[in-house]
């Protein structure tokens, strides 16, 4: 790996102390010093240096806008005559801006965006881009997020799955159209976080979740003990038919919910008191019991929610066979909640995508940077506690299995 001597003015280090811009400058400073560098190992010489190992020569510089999450960056990019330089730099930093930018371009070539969208897009893009540019632009982009969707999921087990779903607006033959971006994340056996793939369909059919649990499958998923997800019909009955012998855990955030949807406002205070004294039990005798004194105290005032609430809590409790440690965290889908989150700002912006790929290219990049964060980050869990108790579970089924025999 290459080594960089980076040298920072004083005044700037100063301007860290005393300006709101103090650290902007220092990482634009910062990242023009780099490509300085990386311009110099594509030449095979510094600036102004005679060299006889020289592969090419300067030819001026080229300004680029980085925007960054400390605001946008102005930098300058070494032009070479006679020679290759592709900085890196903005490869992997900028993978979904470059998916958001695309969506804006599209918008704006077919006619469907407003003046806002057409402003950020020329702000972002220059003051014109045609649509060779964007075609080019989109195909060099499409293929690395295809190569991160369709990577072969071999050498792990996935224990626990977190399954969700965000509905966006998709422009289809002349119409605006629902569409799903259905979303599988997995925690391995290392206790690291992944996006396992995203796909864009029906959320409602059993048969859109059921292919993509096949896809999964066929891509190298195994080893799946523990599902996560809202209580969709289709998707239950595809979990229970793609992964047989796991166990389904419903969403216990959907079901407050739910059940508040069927609770007059007047009893929503002690409905939510109630539920989160059954849902924080430590095993599912309290939980029973505090299921008990909640129905006596809304008897008559709240049947209809008490009943839902009945019949979707033996679903919402298989989150207590799992030793302590692993409850709070997987007894919901708010890990896979902050990823809607991300997109929704970005859709936000858009409204309505241009066409699914432009849809598949943006949601696709921001999670394929995600899924780089979270599995080379800290470990999201520590599995030797899970692992153990497992390995104990097959022993005692064995062992049952052998008394069932003799």
């Amino acid at each position: 790996m290459a080594k960089y001597n980076i040298g920072i003015d004083s005044e700037k280090v100063k301007g860290l102390l005393v300006n709101d811009d103090g650290l902007k400058e220092m990482i634009q400073e910062i990242l023009n010093q780099i490509l300085e560098a990386q311009a110099s190992e594509a030449v095979g010489a510094q600036k102004y240096e005679r060299s006889d190992s020289r592969r090419g020569y300067r030819n001026g510089y080229r300004e680029r806008r980085l925007i960054a999450r400390v605001g946008p960056l102005s930098l300058r990019i070494p032009q070479v005559r006679e020679g290759v330089f592709s900085p890196e730099l903005f490869r992997r930093y900028q993978r979904s801006e470059q998916a958001f930018v695309l969506a804006l371009m599209e918008m704006v070539l077919q006619g469907v965006s407003t003046r806002k969208v057409a402003k950020v897009t020329e702000e972002l893009c220059g003051a014109t881009f045609s649509k060779s540019t964007v075609s080019e632009l989109s195909k060099g982009l499409q293929r690395r997020v295809d190569a991160w969707n369709e990577r072969p999921l071999e050498g792990q087990e996935y224990p626990f799955l977190i399954v969700d779903a965000v509905v966006i607006k998709v422009r289809k033959e002349e119409k605006v159209r629902s569409v799903s971006a259905l979303i599988v994340s997995g925690i391995n056996t290392e206790g690291y976080r992944e996006i396992l793939g995203m796909r864009l369909g029906d959320s409602e059919t059993e048969a859109t979740w059921r292919e993509i649990f096949q896809w999964l499958k066929d891509r190298g998923l195994k080893g799946v003990d523990y599902v996560v997800s809202d209580a969709h019909k289709g998707l239950v009955a595809a979990v229970q038919r793609c992964f047989q012998g796991a166990q389904w855990q419903r969403c216990q955030v959907h079901f407050l919910r739910n059940v508040l949807g069927h609770t007059s406002r007047r009893h929503q205070k002690a409905m939510v008191r109630g539920m989160r004294k059954i849902l924080g039990a430590y095993d599912r005798k309290d939980a029973q019991k505090a299921f008990e004194e909640l129905a006596e105290e809304l008897e008559g005032k709240a049947d209809n929610a008490l009943k839902v609430l009945e019949e979707g809590l033996e679903d919402a409790l298989v989150v207590l066979g799992l030793p302590e440690k692993y409850r709070r965290r997987m007894k919901s889908t708010n890990m896979q909640e902050r990823l809607i989150q991300e997109i929704r700002r970005r859709e936000r912006v858009i409204r309505i995508f241009p066409n699914e790929a432009s849809a598949q290219r943006l949601i696709g990049a921001l999670l394929a940077e995600k899924h780089e964060t979270w599995s080379t980050g800290k470990k999201y869990f520590d599995m030797t506690e899970y692992l153990e108790a497992r390995a104990e579970g097959e022993k005692q089924e064995i062992e049952e299995e052998i008394q069932v025999a003799s």
